[in-house]
């Protein structure tokens, strides 16, 4: 017996933010909208990634603030972690996985949410399970990415966690290895500390937070090695075994140095990689990495598909999904809508924070402009004092011949609150003469925003 096939204008693979913002933006449009969805409707962000990662941080974040009472208010502050209560607090967050109301918002839409495994078998058409579903308009790949798992030795025998399993909190280990010193793992490595868990954070390439200007590690480096979290840097994992098999839990890290790092569990935290499998076979273009390939101003991948969000490897972030399906569902609806990626916000949660905008400054030197640049430290402002902070970084990246600024990288508590200002400067091109005549409020972490700036401004001029 044949598929039962059933046409719609509009067919997204994904019911990830991307998916929603899709079907928020067609709702009322007369068009017909059908979204697949594999696992649970939200994606990755709200059950096992951003929602419980940040909530458990938050909670570690609390038991690190109360010892510092012991400087700033108090003679003695004791207290008991409680991992039930932290744990039951993150699934509370992360919907206790439940995702029958997000499944019925996106529903009130308009769209039919449709459950399954779902594969393109060409440009308009997608199989799920016994249903054949056809889009007259428009296919919109978002269905996102998932842990990549690099091929190491022993790795496959070994029952390590990713970012899944560390975020909703099963349990508390005495050690944690931590494969990875990107955001993921360097985030939950300060998590798991705080926590009272020993921490290794190993990174296999020369530096930690590669992604970000090198100042952001050095910067965070000092913070994180005071918590006792141990910074293993440009000695890569060359082979994994189980301590005890008998338990299925230890694990010892050999290293390329020779050296090797024992711990009560594995967190491999080395990246993302495209859920591929879903639309790999009708002929779209991927990239070296495997990201679906798109036209990064108007999304497209092929004449009437689309990509959105993680899978187009234009960047890993919820906000960026979700700006990406409302360009999408514009262009559907006959909108010129497209996408700017200068001023993409990027903010990593650790304490203190790390928050970016913009071009690094060695990438805006490889795409030839003028560059000059301003550091200083927002821990030596009066903000940095009363708050007992040290050893933060601001870094400003301009272009000398147009006079605007190009690119940020700001490492203090709360940086991620402070950034908008920055992304507004970036996006508009806004001169740095203007922006050297902001007032800022004192004493808050972003008047040092005054410094830097009117320091650039003079360096341009």
């Amino acid at each position: 017996m044949g598929k039962r096939t059933e046409e719609f204008d509009v067919i997204c693979l994904g019911a990830g933010v991307a998916g929603e913002a899709i079907a928020t933006g067609l709702r009322g449009s007369g068009l017909t909208l059908a979204v697949i969805e594999r696992e649970l409707v939200g994606g990755e962000c709200p059950y096992w990634g951003c929602v419980p990662s940040k909530t458990m941080l938050r909670s570690s974040e609390t038991l690190s603030e109360a010892g510092r009472a012991r400087l700033l208010a108090a003679s003695r502050v004791d207290w008991t972690v409680d991992v039930p209560k932290i744990r039951d607090r993150v699934l509370w967050m992360a919907r206790n996985l439940d995702d029958s109301r997000p499944a019925e918002a996106l529903q009130a839409t308009g769209a039919r949410l449709v459950r399954g495994e779902g594969r393109m078998t060409d440009l308009r058409t997608v199989a799920v399970g016994d249903e054949q579903l056809v889009a007259r308009r428009a296919v919109v790949i978002a269905n996102g990415s998932t842990a990549a798992i690099p091929p190491i030795p022993g790795l496959d025998a070994v029952a390590y966690w990713t970012n899944r399993q560390a975020a909703l909190l099963t349990e508390l280990p005495v050690s944690l290895a931590v494969l990875g010193g990107g955001p993921i793992g360097v985030e939950l490595g300060q998590a798991f500390a705080r926590l009272g868990c020993k921490v290794s954070i190993i990174e296999a390439g020369p530096v930690f937070l590669g992604a970000e200007e090198p100042e952001a590690g050095q910067a965070l480096r000092p913070h994180l090695e005071q918590e006792g979290i141990t910074l293993v840097v440009g000695d890569p994992c060359v082979g994994v075994e189980q301590q005890n098999p008998q338990h299925g839990r230890g694990v010892v890290v050999h290293l390329k140095s020779g050296a090797s790092v024992t711990a009560d569990r594995l967190l491999v935290a080395t990246g993302r990689r495209p859920n591929s499998k879903a639309w790999s076979d009708v002929g779209l273009t991927q990239t070296k990495r495997g990201w679906l390939a798109v036209d990064p101003a108007t999304l497209e991948a092929a004449p009437g598909v689309y990509g959105a969000g993680d899978v187009t490897g234009l960047g890993g972030f919820t906000h960026l999904a979700y700006y990406h399906g409302q360009i999408v569902a514009q262009r559907i609806l006959g909108v010129d809508a497209r996408a700017d990626h200068t001023a993409v916000p990027r903010v990593t949660f650790t304490d203190p924070e790390i928050a970016s905008v913009g071009l690094s400054e060695a990438a805006a030197r490889a795409q030839g402009l003028d560059v000059s640049v301003v550091r200083v430290d927002p821990a030596e402002t009066a903000r940095g004092y009363i708050h007992d902070f040290r050893g933060g970084a601001l870094k400003l990246v301009a272009d000398r011949a147009r006079g605007v600024l190009v690119g940020a990288t700001w490492v203090s508590p709360r940086a991620g609150e402070s950034l908008g200002e920055l992304v507004l400067a970036v996006k508009l091109g806004i001169p740095l003469k203007t922006l050297a005549d902001v007032i800022h409020p004192f004493p808050a972490f972003n008047r040092v925003l005054g410094e830097g700036l009117g320091e650039l401004a003079a360096k341009v001029a």
